[in-house]
């Protein structure tokens, strides 16, 4: 049962697993500990102890003297521990050592199955502290096998998953390959530690340009934000701390050797470099390039903009599928809707024709109005009288009836052009059905011409 040699297995596993010395030797003692109580019972009172010098791992069974023995494996008589220990009295514990060999062949699977699951848990914690300092780290596998479509890597200590959710669209992997990918999570779970990889996190891309670009890595080109929409398309903003190095062009590279590197290990995915603006409207602008952009209209509360382009951007500022204005937003954290000048145009005239129809709204009125920001009857309806008597000839007594006017407007049903244009025939009708037929006189070109009543 016992080694003879045990400390220099114990050191060896020790190195080799990276299990500290001491969780090796409590679970060596853990496990005579439970192969005697094996064979001699649970009542017992064992301790197990690692002699360094000699490198065995010693077993006792203590006794308390008593003078009658009620528990002959608890207690010894005063007779026999004076035996052992001349100076003994009642009440005293004495130790004797055991020897292991009479443990027997059960005994000795229980130790060795507590030494097995001791050294799981031991190797499960040192698998576990080793990586939780890793999280945000790129690291390097080799595919080893497919479970429902996760990814397990063998990393060399332990093994990693990729999952689904987290691999490349069009992406695919055969045993064998080599793998990077960002250490997403380390989850400590019963059967071992879980680590959870990723290759399509904005982190990643992050990663990426810090191993390939050395002044990201010196901190003097800062990344502020990324976004991805994995394996099409990416957008990342650089800032410099140095006016004499252009952040972009550092990111670039020689004849964009840096950033071909970065493309070239995430399949092909188009990356946007765009240069960071401490001004929103400016960052928002550059971040939707190379869509010119006409003007920027900003809704600080709900942090929104409304983007203008001229017609001929609008297709380039959306993007495919609105993919550059979806990117653009998560890279900024602006809501951002964009709207070509013509869309932009119509929309401040019927605005605008909507303010001039409130009972109370001349034109000079709806200029006024316009000018503060209250672009429609149903911002007008909503506005405060504290911001409209702001507004120069608008009193309070003015700015509830205004109010008031511009809320009945929009409850009022509004009339399609449809419906319009029949009431015009209607009323034309109607007029000629009044007129009597002789007092109705055409002109050579049978055009109306003149109406007279006798």
């Amino acid at each position: 049962m016992l080694i003879a040699d045990i400390k220099r297995v114990v050191e060896q596993v020790s190195r080799d697993k990276g299990i500290d010395r001491q969780i090796l030797i409590k679970a060596l003692e853990e496990a005579l500990r439970s192969a005697a109580r094996k064979k001699y019972g649970a009542k017992i009172d064992i301790e197990a102890t690692f002699n360094d010098a000699t490198g065995e791992i010693e077993v006792f069974q203590f006794k308390e003297v008593v003078e009658k023995i009620e528990e002959p494996d608890l207690q010894i008589s005063l007779e026999e521990g004076r035996q052992l220990d001349p100076e003994c009295e009642v009440g005293d514990s004495l130790g004797t050592k055991m020897d292991a060999s009479t443990f027997g062949r059960i005994a000795a699977q229980s130790a060795k199955q507590v030494i097995i699951q001791k050294l799981k848990d031991a190797e499960r914690d040192a698998v576990y502290t080793s990586f939780i300092d890793r999280k945000g780290e790129i690291i390097n596998g080799i595919v080893q096998r497919f479970d429902r479509g996760d990814i397990i890597v063998n990393l060399g200590a332990t093994e990693a998953v990729l999952p689904v959710r987290e691999q490349v669209p069009r992406e695919s992997y055969r045993r064998g390959d080599r793998i990077r990918a960002l250490i997403l999570d380390v989850l400590y779970e019963s059967r071992g530690p879980q680590i959870v990889l990723t290759r399509t996190h904005p982190d990643f891309l992050v990663m990426l340009f810090k191993t390939e670009v050395p002044e990201i890595a010196e901190g003097i080109v800062d990344i502020k934000g990324a976004a991805r929409e994995p394996g099409s398309r990416a957008k990342i903003a650089v800032a410099s701390q140095d006016s004499d190095i252009d952040p972009v062009g550092a990111c670039v590279g020689m004849k964009g050797s840096r950033v071909q590197n970065v493309v070239q290990e995430l399949r092909g995915e188009k990356i946007d470099i765009i240069p960071w603006h401490v001004d929103t409207a400016k960052f928002v602008c550059n971040a939707l390039a190379p869509a010119e952009i006409s003007r920027v209209i900003i809704d600080e509360e709900n942090r929104a903009m409304e983007v203008i382009v001229p017609d001929e951007f609008l297709s380039v500022a959306i993007g495919k599928r609105g993919q550059n204005v979806r990117l653009a937003s998560k890279l900024t954290g602006w809501h951002l809707d964009v709207n070509s000048e013509s869309q932009y145009n119509q929309t401040m005239k019927s605005g605008y024709d909507s303010l001039v129809q409130i009972a109370g709204v001349g034109v000079s009125m709806a200029d006024a109005l316009f000018e503060k920001g209250y672009y429609s009857a149903e911002e007008l309806a909503g506005a405060e009288v504290d911001d409209l008597i702001q507004i120069r000839g608008i009193g309070e007594e003015k700015a509830k009836q205004l109010i008031f006017n511009a809320q009945n407007a929009l409850k009022a049903p509004r009339k399609t052009d449809v419906e319009t244009n029949a009431e015009k025939k209607s009323a034309a009708s109607q007029s000629q059905e009044e007129v009597p037929d002789d007092s109705v006189q055409t002109g050579p070109a049978g055009g109306q011409a003149d109406v007279s009543v006798d």
